[in-house]
């Protein structure tokens, strides 16, 4: 009886083994294709389309791709600022903010802070959910790791900036230019990226109304750009 109770745990344990490895196997593959070839959707892209639809069958997301050298450099510059200062040295992960996100969800006693890099937002945009646990942020870490080692940091820049959500059913600088400014991505100056760069750590909130803390904070960004350099 033992024995036979030890094979199924064995089994079941190769089992699950082989599931995990499929699964990462499969965010590999996606990865590696996507060095070359832009991404059509992602999973936030689907959620929020999702979310929009059970509201109006007929609603769509607003999305443009834009090669990376016509968007602004001061797009480019203030997101960098805002959301990944360190975004050029790290491999994937800022432990510094790693470990204040951590004390400070000891602090609190859940899980609010992630401390997470422009690779680790992008690894959780392509493939996760925004639930906050342990576990998802586990493997928005090997996928931000997978992301790192095969694309250049040109292109992990020019994928977020492209699939970052700038407000309900808003995703990519170019949408976001059009819908803030009228104007193209291209176009944007430094005082129109960085409102921007502010809103990305919640657009459907921040999208709606630009408070007197985030115009403060826009401000102090955009006294960053200068200096911050980009891929």
């Amino acid at each position: 009886m033992k024995k036979r109770v030890f094979r199924w745990l064995w089994r079941g344990l190769l089992l699950s083994i082989t599931l995990v490895l499929g699964v990462q196997l499969w965010f590999f593959a996606h990865l590696f294709y996507w060095r070359d070839n832009n991404p059509s959707s992602t999973r936030f892209m689907r959620l929020a389309q999702s979310e929009l639809q059970t509201k109006n069958p007929k609603a769509r997301l607003s999305h443009t791709w834009m090669p990376y050298e016509r968007i602004s450099i001061h797009l480019k510059r203030a997101v960098i600022a805002a959301e990944d200062s360190r975004f050029l040295e790290h491999e994937g992960f800022d432990w510094d903010g790693i470990q204040h996100a951590l004390e400070k969800n000891l602090t609190s006693g859940q899980a609010r802070a992630g401390g997470s890099t422009i690779t680790q937002q992008l690894a959780k945009n392509l493939f996760l959910t925004p639930s906050r646990s342990y576990l998802r942020k586990g493997q928005e870490a090997i996928i931000a790791k997978m992301i790192e080692a095969l694309w250049s940091k040109r292109r992990i820049l020019e994928v977020y900036l492209n699939i970052a959500q700038w407000g309900d059913g808003i995703f990519g600088a170019e949408a976001a230019a059009q819908h803030y400014y009228k104007a193209s991505a291209a176009r944007l100056g430094p005082a129109e990226s960085a409102r921007l760069a502010v809103i990305l750590p919640n657009p459907r909130h921040y999208g709606r109304s630009f408070s007197p803390r985030l115009q403060k904070r826009a401000l102090r960004i955009r006294s960053y750009m200068g200096s911050t350099h980009v891929p």
